[in-house]
């Protein structure tokens, strides 16, 4: 009866789905209005009203940037869950490499949904959403379990305002199990659990050389170019094969659960023909078990517009994601001492550290996890399977922090096609029902551990 009253709520998935997609929701008054941001938590804050969360409401946070927050009380005696999502989004990165309307939602010949945050994170709103709007219309009203909600309006700029948020906020959002609703399946049907997430860190190298820029014709020989100095850093950071190697960093480790053929990571990172994939291990050790460095931007003079000159000064941002295990500040460490150790020709070199973030281990074992092994098999027909994610959530450890004792499930309808971040972003809504079935099913099965319903 449950995955017969999702199929028929699917049109108000897409109706909400298509409301919060047309807001411009980027945390950042540089490139949209602020009032975008604000119109899209006001549309959460109805819609969870409208679902029993009559104290939804705005909370500010230390950034500047709202959150939601809201609760439903169930049954005495009954488990808390907290529901997790963000209302904010990428940029779009270019409307004119979109094939539909970026903030507009659109159903295309594949049957997926496209725009900016169909999936991350809108179309996770939307499964909440419809989760309990079935267990409302298949349960007298009620819910079995008591639920909090928040719902960041940030977390795509990388603000540390929720971090803080939670912990000076532990009462109100306290839980016996959290719903991080913000990953995906490793790919659409398979139902998936994300267990490990990689930690994140950065630094900015510039590099100077000259005073000024000089003439190429004149002085290019014996005068150092900065770009070419640094360019042989850069080189330093992988070998041959592309592996990582800064040094005193492992990157020999292996993942021990759910494999990722390397035919399907190629279709799923667009990998153009010819091109190999690089690393000295499968796919699914290079994204969840190594450090990955990545070259996030090079300040340089560009081709248009470059003169005859020696360049005298450039900058690169490094990305350094490490695994499980892995400190990241340390390994920053090591980044900027690696770099400062093979800088050529005594160039200056200043090398500036960015934020951390820690990687993540997720639940794996305890009553909600058990409960929610049974819901996905009981919606996908089929067993769940654990993966890593290469990409970072820093507030998964602050509430790991904040609630030691519990259990943090991290799920979303972000499979890799959905081209997360990039353009043509799309949600399967496939994978909207199936999860909202599970979401549900799993909500009644937690609170029969309890002695509920």
């Amino acid at each position: 009866m449950l995955a017969e009253t999702i199929r028929g709520l699917m049109g108000s998935a897409r109706d909400d789905l298509a409301a919060l997609v047309a807001f411009r929701s980027i945390a950042d008054p540089q490139q949209f209005p602020a009032e975008e941001c604000i119109a899209a938590g006001q549309y959460v804050i109805d819609a969870f009203r409208a679902l029993g969360f009559d104290d939804a409401r705005f909370e500010q946070t230390s950034d500047g940037h709202p959150a939601v927050v809201g609760s439903a009380a169930g049954p005495p005696g009954a488990p808390t869950v907290l529901l997790y999502c963000h209302y904010d989004v990428q940029p779009p990165l270019g409307d004119g490499d979109w094939t539909t309307p970026v903030f507009e939602l659109t159903e295309r010949e594949d049957g997926r949904w496209y725009g900016r945050g169909a999936a991350d994170c809108k179309g996770n709103i939307a499964l909440h959403l419809t989760a309990l709007r079935a267990l409302r219309a298949t349960g007298d009203g009620a819910y079995p379990v008591n639920l909090k909600l928040i719902s960041e309006g940030a977390e795509e700029q990388g603000t540390d305002g929720m971090e803080q948020f939670v912990p000076a906020n532990a009462e109100l959002l306290r839980a016996d199990a959290v719903i991080v609703a913000d990953t995906g399946n490793v790919a659409a049907g398979v139902p998936t659990l994300t267990t490990a997430l990689r930690g994140t860190t950065t630094v900015d190298v510039t590099v100077r050389t000259l005073a000024t820029p000089m003439h190429s014709g004149m002085f290019g020989g014996p005068a150092p170019d900065a770009l070419v100095a640094l360019v042989k850093i850069l080189a330093t950071l992988h070998d041959e094969r592309g592996n990582t190697t800064v040094e005193g960093l492992d990157a020999t480790q292996r993942w021990s659960g759910v494999d990722y053929p390397p035919e399907r990571f190629r279709a799923d990172a667009n990998v153009l023909d010819g091109v190999e994939l690089v690393g000295d291990g499968p796919p699914a050790d290079m994204l969840w078990a190594r450090p990955a460095l990545t070259v996030l931007g090079i300040d340089c003079p560009p081709v248009v517009g470059s003169s005859n000159s020696v360049p005298a000064a450039v900058r690169a941002r490094l990305s350094l994601r490490v695994p499980p295990g892995t400190d990241p500040v340390a390994a920053r460490g090591l980044l900027a001492a690696h770099v400062e150790r093979v800088a050529p020709w005594g160039v200056q070199l200043t090398v500036e550290p960015g934020e951390a973030g820690p990687p993540f281990v997720g639940s794996t074992a305890g009553p909600a996890y058990d409960a929610m092994v049974e819901a996905m098999r009981e919606s996908y027909g089929r067993e769940l399977t654990t993966a890593g994610a290469g990409g970072s959530i820093p507030l998964c450890n602050v509430l790991a922090e904040t609630f030691p004792e519990a259990e943090i499930l991290l799920l979303g309808v972000e499979e890799p096609t959905c081209l997360i971040h990039a353009p043509n972003e799309s949600v399967d809504p496939s994978e909207i029902e199936r999860l909202a079935h599970a979401e549900a099913r799993f909500l009644q099965r937690y609170a029969e551990t309890f002695g509920g319903a």
